[in-house]
């Protein structure tokens, strides 16, 4: 295997042990597994009994299959109570029945809906009632990856095991039944240019049909996919009556079923490859107010980009995120972290600007936390209760919910401060690791001065009940 390798996010093969050591290794093992397991599970019970206080939902669905990625789709219809909205996620199963990308249909509770004594009462090893499967495809080798285009989130791309990049209309894709032995699923598109693998590092344009890359060939790859989609795909209007009759890319004429290979599908060449790098290009995103500007990050370091108006977040080897000012750094890209967010003990594995909040940005890690910091609220001094803790400096809320590694997790844009994330902590939950769905109370992230208001509405109004009682209890 080779050393400079990324190294993989999902769950990986036990190791081979030493014949002659295993009854000491075995115990040995057994031991520290059992301690750490005891340490997640009085965490997590804790974290559980805190839910009704720090949420205003949240769903638990067990995985069948460990995901390694997953992506909020299009909202299809609003309700009184509730909205239902498309979800991506994949499959990384172990090759009795093959990977795959799942569309899944997620009912998602309104503000303020549900109540605080139902969203904690759930099983840890059951599959959630807001969430369903609607259609299965079946990917041609893992699915690492899923990013959906912004100007029609049924065109999403893949990344796998492979130089390519798969692009999908997941509307069009006929549903396919996930038994061994059968065909993949043919892409709509393939994406051509990397030499090597490129397996995690991808990125779609938010103003333009543009796809990013990066991959063990240390360059960064750009298509656009402009003149390959019909006008349904980036036109609101028309994309809506585009329905599942048939795709919204267009196809080049191919003989047979096309459902072999990925390689059947039709290609399309790279727009630019950008070289310079030392290693792994390893993530890569968009600048959100300029399509021509990109950000990336290299396996050598260990760090990954994401901008808003002028800063940048990035995350690194020392289990720490941090910003960048891009005023500040020099033309070779070098310059000093204006801000350090210091809350995680493992390896950061994602980070993603909220788009409820332009201060706000999340970062998932191996310790099994999900955290949401503001960096407006840096340097702030915050009022301490009567029990001082030592926060991190922009640190605001702590999403424990997970008991392995979080892998990945997405903001919901079509409903705010909603969260979907996915973690691999199959050995905890007896299944395939657990998907969550959540939405921190409001209480936590609206500005102070509101809350004590509404606070102070709620004390009168139970002052009033009190006052009340009192006087039934004491008239003759």
């Amino acid at each position: 295997m080779d050393p400079q390798a990324p190294k993989k996010r999902g769950r990986k093969p036990k190791p081979k042990e030493d014949k002659k050591d295993e009854p000491k290794m075995k115990e040995s093992t057994t031991t520290k597994r059992t301690a750490h397991q005891h340490a997640v599970d009085d965490k997590y019970t804790h974290w559980k009994s805190l839910v009704p206080v720090l949420y205003d939902w949240l769903a638990n669905h067990n995985l069948v299959w460990p995901s390694l990625s997953c992506r909020w789709g299009p909202q299809l219809e609003q309700a009184t109570y509730k909205n239902r909205q498309r979800l991506y996620l994949s499959e990384q199963t172990d090759g009795s029945v093959p990977n795959t990308l799942v569309i899944a249909n997620c009912e998602v509770v309104k503000p303020r809906v549900a109540a605080a004594e139902h969203i904690s009462q759930f099983n840890e090893e059951a599959r959630s009632p807001f969430v369903k499967k609607h259609k299965t495809i079946i990917h041609p080798g893992e699915v690492n990856r899923i990013r959906e285009l912004p100007q029609n989130t049924k065109i999403v791309a893949t990344h796998t095991d492979s130089p390519d990049v798969l692009i999908w209309d997941v509307e069009a894709q006929p549903n396919r039944h996930a038994v061994l032995g059968a065909t993949n699923s043919r892409p709509d598109l393939i994406l051509t240019g990397h030499q090597d693998n490129a397996e995690f590092a991808l990125a779609m344009c938010p103003t333009e049909p543009y796809v990013l890359s990066g991959g063990k060939d240390k360059s960064v790859v750009l298509w656009s996919i402009q003149d390959h989609i019909t006008s349904s795909a980036t036109d609101p209007a028309t994309a809506k009556s585009a329905g599942s009759s048939g795709s919204i890319i267009k196809q080049s004429p191919k003989p047979g079923d096309g459902n072999d290979k990925a390689a059947d599908g039709p290609s399309v060449g790279p727009r630019g490859i950008y070289n310079g790098h030392e290693d792994t290009v390893e993530d890569v995103t968009f600048c959100p107010s300029r399509s021509s500007v990109a950000l990336v990050m290299t396996h050598a370091l260990y760090y990954g980009m994401l901008e808003l108006a002028q800063a940048q977040s990035l995350r690194s080897a020392d289990n720490s995120v941090r910003m960048f000012d891009r005023r500040n750094l020099t033309s070779n890209g070098v310059g000093s972290p204006i801000n350090k967010f210091e809350g995680h003990s493992a390896a950061v594995l994602c980070v993603q600007w909220s788009p409820d909040k332009s201060s706000v940005f999340g970062s998932s890690a191996e310790d099994g936390l999900l955290n949401i910091w503001d960096y407006e609220k840096v340097g702030k001094k915050v009022e301490q209760g009567p029990r001082t803790t030592n926060y991190p400096a922009g640190l605001f809320f702590q999403h424990a919910g997970h008991r392995d590694k979080v892998v990945d997790f997405h903001w919901n844009a079509s409903d705010p401060w909603t969260v979907v994330s996915v973690s691999d902590d199959c050995d905890s939950t007896g299944g395939g690791g657990t998907l969550q769905i959540w939405r921190m109370s409001d209480l936590i992230y609206r500005p102070q001065d509101e809350v004590l208001a509404e606070l102070e509405k709620f004390k009168a109004h139970f002052d009033e009940r009190i006052d009340v009682a009192k006087l039934h209890v004491s008239s003759p």
